[in-house]
């Protein structure tokens, strides 16, 4: 069976989307409208596709359900984690997603909890919750309009990382580049828009009854893990009960232990070489792929940074 699975992502037009993948990746885009790549995908309308070995042309929600002895032999039916890259040229909605629970009994979906590795130099901010303490509070300063006293905005820059938790209140503000990290889910409430017009000069649809019941006070407090493991840092971002994301900043040779069912991994910086088992396969910034159940041991070589997930059973 197959160990290493590279793929290729779907691209992704948005009102708010930029040229940035194109410049800063050296993806091949034939668009200045690119607002997400959707690079570790197993969604029925934007798969990822396997471009090596003997799984070269399956997409991955086929490889998923046809070989789940490379994912540990899962129970759940479909892939759980979906990873993208978002370029903000524009402010994105201020929007909110529901839980599990809402989500299963409303969209027939995932809930969507998801987390954001900053990647844009330039400083930059983000909507990151709500300055009120509780959620009625919430919900009157929204019915009121006074959205600018209760949104809480918060500096983001390259290197910095924020958890999401679904009910979390939140936007994505003009000139983030982003790694998102989520449950597979694409529910979104939009709550406010900016009043401003799609592609053909209508008006985007909000959520507003979803939204304020999917609302929650969440107090996020990530405390980072750093562990110096000769050729390598390595810092543990969040362990929650959907999934967890390391950064993985690698100089020299360094061989490691697949610990977990399956590794997803996200190439953010530099470049070097993955080798397992004496194959070696090149590898740079901006490349994805996964690391099956196959694998037992593995190395990196190179100058080389990556953002590391997994799924929490």
């Amino acid at each position: 069976m197959q160990k290493v699975l590279i793929l290729n992502g779907k691209f992704k037009e948005k009102i708010w989307g930029g040229d940035r993948l194109k410049k800063e990746f050296n993806y091949d885009i034939n668009s200045n409208s690119i607002g997400e790549y959707w690079s570790i995908s197993a969604m029925k309308d934007a798969p990822s596709t396997i471009i090596n070995g003997d799984l070269t042309g399956k997409t991955l929600d086929e490889v998923y359900k046809d070989y789940k002895g490379l994912f540990a032999n899962p129970t759940e039916e479909t892939f759980p984690l979906l990873v993208k890259i978002i370029d903000a040229k524009k402010d994105l909605s201020i929007q909110v997603h529901p839980d599990d629970d809402m989500a299963e009994k409303l969209e027939n979906s995932r809930g969507k909890t998801e987390c954001w590795y900053i990647l844009n130099d330039d400083q930059s901010s983000i909507i990151y919750g709500l300055n009120v303490d509780n959620k009625n509070q919430a919900i009157d300063f929204i019915n009121n309009k006074k959205r600018d006293e209760v949104l809480r905005e918060v500096p983001a820059r390259k290197g910095d990382f924020f958890f999401v938790p679904a009910g979390t209140v939140h936007a994505i503000k003009e000139g983030c580049l982003i790694l998102e990290i989520q449950q597979a889910s694409d529910v979104t409430y939009r709550l406010y828009d900016y009043d401003r017009p799609d592609k053909n000069g209508n008006l985007r649809e909000l959520h507003i009854e979803k939204s304020l019941e999917a609302i929650r006070i969440n107090k996020t407090e990530e405390k980072a893990i750093v562990e110096n493991i000769e050729n390598m840092v390595k810092t543990t971002l969040t362990s929650n009960e959907f999934f967890e994301v390391r950064e993985i900043k690698i100089k020299g040779k360094q061989s490691l232990i697949r610990d977990r069912d399956y590794l997803l991994e996200s190439v953010i910086d530099g470049a070097g070489e993955l080798i397992i088992d004496g194959e070696k396969f090149n590898i740079k910034k901006g490349d994805f792929f996964i690391l099956t159940n196959e694998v037992s041991s593995y190395e990196f070589d190179g100058d080389l940074t990556i953002v590391e997930s997994n799924v929490v059973r």
